[in-house]
């Protein structure tokens, strides 16, 4: 078939804004303890529901439409778990409710207040620890599983708590907890507590000891083995996040990993899970995330024998593993292969689809597929990144493709081999799109993660320009026509580029970003990330001089570039003010630009009418001020 030639950026697409606006996500995915019935949560249109399947049974949905299931503690996560056929999750008010697997009502077991995550039960049915939010303390609380007394308090006394496990027979819990002006991937700690239980009484811990982290060491997700004798954790203390298992009778910890690749990430979300024990406690499967490419592996714990499980070799996205008798369950995608609930049968490694996101209509040959990319930035050092090429099995293009430079939100994240919904949406239209992950971001190691510390502004704003200037050498795209583009943090290196390189980026698109770092600190209303600005550019008022250099908004009358911006007005993240204050100046300097502000939405979109309007807003700019100038 001859494809007909045509400008890049003007192509037709099979991917249209009202397609990307009902777009289903999967939060979180659970084997139960049958190793038969799969539970997951699923996002679509703004609306969360519970779905399970049992065996060769139809799917069925387990939650009301009256139902909104989603964590509000941080970034959410540790909406559910489920254990004894029944489960627990967080639904309206923050409450704690259970439903049972088979049919019926959910009920709830806790009062209306505060909020609630990680909901973690018991070995032997009758108790749930949860983290609990309210005014500002967070801590444990434990509640008994028919929720027929109020709960009571567990642990209280550090500024954050996370990721509580019981251990088999329920005499111990552990969980990781932080202070601040920490962040959970900067300096955490692994607790340790012993429980006693008088009759008729809530268990009540009785010892509690500190037996990893600190001192600028991220723990991650404790999980006891299954017969309780060892509790496996993720530490960075070598540099990489990697496994070990320490002995409870020994106190002897084991280093089980040792490669260069992460096994841990950043807890933006309650809940994560980036391995699970093997049922007879002889294995962990775990994730290992390499150049941001995720493969599922099975670790011996003995020997430390790290086996790839090649069945699952399609994907190279893959998140909230679990593991019950002879089923592992995930969240399954690729760069052209759009998010799926999924199952391994361990024994025969058979897989099984659960749910699709999508249609999965379009043929993946019409697709952009991401590679992983490294260049050097403007100091020698290596930068890493995601480059997806303009794709059509329609178009060729005439000359070479626009591009557009996405940078991450965190900025402690990490753009991975996941299928990037807009990255499709503008590389079928003949954009090539780069994501860079640059220093700063996690999954390159502590070294690189720690790159922004006071660096915030700089790295980041210098490690976009040097991905566009790599991709123009390369040959891979147009050296004028180049955007960048990104949301929270990823929008405050948007303006932070347009101030400090004017003219050098033909465009900017921001979503709810940053424009005065004091504001940030002052009105932040958010506690998981009231602090968080000590450990990228300082303290207050020592560092005021660091802060005002990277507010864009004091050095406005550079900006001469066009851009559009977006803004939720109900963000309790990046106030409404910040961009309100950078556009008031755009407005007096006649600085082209347009502002968008969606009523009633917060930090990114849920409802799907946003979202449309925002990526038609977005095209219509792009074709104006790139595709056309």
């Amino acid at each position: 078939m001859t494809r007909e030639r045509r400008a890049f950026g003007t192509w037709h697409s099979p991917i249209s804004p009202r397609m990307l606006a009902g777009g289903m996500r999967f939060l979180d995915v659970q084997v139960a303890n049958d190793g038969e019935s799969v539970v997951w949560l699923e996002s679509r249109a703004g609306q969360t529901a519970l779905l399970t399947q049992h065996g060769d049974d139809a799917l069925r949905e387990l939650t009301e439409s009256d139902m909104n299931i989603r964590g509000k503690i941080a970034y959410g996560g540790g909406e559910f778990t489920v254990a004894g056929g029944i489960v627990y999750f967080v639904g309206n008010n923050g409450r704690l409710y259970r439903q049972a697997l088979s049919g019926g009502r959910a009920r709830p077991i806790t009062p209306a207040y505060g909020s609630a995550a990680s909901p973690t039960v018991s070995p032997d049915g009758k108790w749930v620890v949860y983290v609990h939010q309210y005014e500002d303390t967070d801590l444990f609380l434990i509640v008994d599983s028919m929720g027929k007394h109020l709960p009571r308090k567990l642990f209280v006394g550090t500024d954050f708590v996370m990721q509580p496990a019981w251990s088999a027979d329920g005499s111990r819990l552990a969980c990781v907890t932080w202070n601040f002006p920490h962040m959970p991937w900067d300096n955490t700690e692994l607790r340790l507590f012993t429980l006693t239980r008088a009759e008729g009484d809530f268990p009540r811990i009785s010892e509690s000891a500190i037996v990893a982290g600190g001192d600028d060491i991220s723990i991650f997700q404790p999980t006891f083995s299954p017969d309780g004798s060892k509790l496996a954790y993720v530490s960075d203390q070598e540099g990489w996040w990697q496994l070990y298992v320490y002995d409870i009778d020994t106190a002897e910890h084991h280093r089980l990993t040792s490669d260069e690749a992460e096994y841990g990430t950043p807890a933006w979300l309650q809940g994560i899970r980036m391995y699970a024990w093997s049922p007879d406690g002889s294995a962990l499967y775990a994730l290992r995330n390499h150049h941001a490419s995720t493969a599922l592996r099975r670790i011996s714990v003995t020997t430390g024998e790290n086996t790839l499980i090649d069945a699952l070799g399609e994907y190279t996205a893959l998140a909230a593993i679990s593991v019950a008798g002879e089923t592992l369950a995930l969240v399954s995608a690729s760069t052209v292969q759009p998010e799926r609930v999924i199952s391994l049968d361990t024994r025969t490694n058979r897989v099984r689809v659960h749910r699709r996101a999508s249609t999965e209509n379009i043929p993946q040959s019409s697709l952009s597929r991401g590679q992983a990319v490294s260049w050097q930035g403007e100091d020698g050092e290596t930068v890493h990144g995601l480059y997806y090429p303009p794709a059509s099995e329609r178009y060729e293009g005439i000359g070479l493709p626009p591009l557009i430079v996405i940078i991450h939100g965190g900025p402690t994240s990490q753009a991975r081999m996941v299928y990037a919904a807009e990255a499709q949406f503008y590389a079928t239209r003949g954009f090539a799109v780069l994501f860079v992950n640059h220093r700063g971001s996690t999954g390159y190691g502590k070294a690189y993660k720690d790159k922004h510390r006071l660096s915030w502004g700089i790295t980041d704003v210098q490690d976009a320009a040097s991905g566009a200037r790599y991709l123009a050498q390369e040959g891979l795209v147009d050296d004028r026509k180049r955007v960048i583009y990104g949301g929270s943090a990823g929008g405050y290196t948007v303006l932070q580029s347009l101030v400090d390189m004017p003219g050098f980026w033909m465009a900017g698109v921001c979503l709810y970003g940053i424009s005065n770092q004091f504001t940030l600190v002052s009105e932040a209303d958010f506690k998981f990330e009231s602090r968080y600005s000590e450990t990228l550019l300082g303290s207050l008022p020592e560092s005021a001089a660091r802060y005002r250099d990277r507010s864009p908004l004091f050095h406005a009358e550079r900006i001469v570039d066009p851009v559009i911006l977006f803004q939720g007005d109900e963000d309790n993240v990046v106030p409404k003010s910040q961009s309100d204050s950078i556009v008031e100046i755009l407005k007096q300097r006649a600085v082209p630009h347009e502002y968008h502000v969606y009523a009633g939405e917060g930090h990114g979109w849920r409802k799907p009418e946003t979202i449309e309007a925002y990526l038609k807003a977005t095209l219509k700019f792009l074709e104006r001020y790139v595709v056309y100038a």
